[in-house]
């Protein structure tokens, strides 16, 4: 196995072990989940814990081949099948002989195809591109997808009986903002890991701030971004001391080509000439910074908080400080702003 799926929260301990039950049946099973949440990792554990661990692990991402391609990598071709097609290549079934075969993002696959699919998984048989052959095919089907395949093949964009098939076993892999126990579980192991790739000799980890941020942040790319994250962080720090600078979007620039660039550029800030209000600046500074940072992070309080490496508390006293929310008491007969971004529930 190469990487061993890790965390320690509820949901994720109890996919592992509807996992373990179900790589002992040896029947197709359908991963489900969000992009970046692991199910290629899900899919190993099946098979490594399943009676062909022994046999081959084959991969295949059918969004990464066209429909002709893809025909041709999972069922193989004979010589002269099509242009190019010199001599005979075994397909993705029968390397995967005896062992798992895992189809990932299985929703791109044509309807072409995902009928050759179908009949492989009923009657165990296929024909070679350009062969009347019949090949029998011993393996265990996983497949992956992250879109709704219900609701695919309810308009007709994905064959209901294929579904029918694949859904023996369906395994919903839980995004990361379920997991809230595994962010820094997962992001102090992929921290030691980057650390040990530029040969530093010790991994320092995490100020405080900065693992609050990591905890604030919704994580739309789920572990594959958190992953990113901590790499780009650890590699930019200091090696001696903890990563305090966490950087969730690598565009982000006020040069980014397509940015609004209507905006003057900043002038230099002239010499005083006279009296100066230096309180009145600084405090026109802070309420900028602050709105700033607001709308960075999606009018979302506490990762606003964390992300400004402030107590929630203090972000809260700031805002009511330059009129962006109400009093103590208006705040209770005040209701929410309908145009604020919220975090998604799910």
């Amino acid at each position: 196995m190469n990487e061993t799926p890790l965390g320690e929260s509820l949901p994720f301990t109890m996919l592992l072990g509807e996992v373990s039950v179900l790589a002992q049946l040896d029947r197709t099973v359908l991963l489900v989940g969000e992009r970046g949440t692991g199910k290629e990792l899900i899919a190993e554990r099946l098979h490594y814990l399943s009676p062909r661990w022994e046999r081959p692990l084959i991969k295949v991402n059918c969004a990464a081949l066209g429909e002709s391609l893809l025909d041709s990598e999972l069922f193989g071709h004979e010589a002269g099948a099509f242009t190019g097609a010199v001599k005979r290549r075994p397909g993705r079934f029968e390397r995967a002989d005896g062992g798992t075969l895992f189809l990932d993002e299985i929703a791109a696959a044509s309807l072409a195809v995902q009928e050759k699919l179908l009949r492989v998984i009923e009657y165990g048989e296929y024909e070679r591109l350009g062969a009347s052959e019949t090949l029998h095919a011993d393996i265990r089907l996983v497949a992956a997808t992250n879109v709704d395949l219900p609701a695919m093949a309810a308009a007709g964009k994905f064959r209901a009986d294929l579904l029918d098939r694949l859904a023996f076993a369906v395994v919903t892999v839980p995004p990361l903002r379920a997991r809230q126990e595994d962010i820094l579980v997962l992001a102090r192991h992929f921290g030691l890991a980057m650390s040990t790739v530029m040969k530093r000799p010790y991994f320092a980890g995490f100020t405080k701030a900065a693992e609050k941020a990591l905890l604030a942040y919704a994580w739309p790319g789920n572990v594959r971004e958190l992953k990113n994250v901590v790499e780009r962080a650890v590699a930019a720090a200091d090696p001696d001391k903890p990563v305090s600078d966490i950087r969730f979007d690598p565009f982000a620039s006020p040069w980014r080509p397509g940015a609004d660039q209507s905006a003057p550029p900043t002038q230099p800030i002239a010499e005083p000439s006279g009296p100066y209000n230096f309180m009145a600046h600084m405090a026109e500074t802070e309420k900028r910074l602050l709105i700033e940072a607001l709308e960075h992070n999606q009018h979302q309080q506490k990762r606003t908080a964390a992300f400004l490496g402030l107590e929630y508390h203090q972000l809260r006293n700031l805002m009511r400080k330059y009129g962006l929310i109400g009093s103590r008491r208006d705040e209770g007969r005040s209701r929410p702003n309908p145009t604020a971004i919220k975090p998604a529930s799910n």
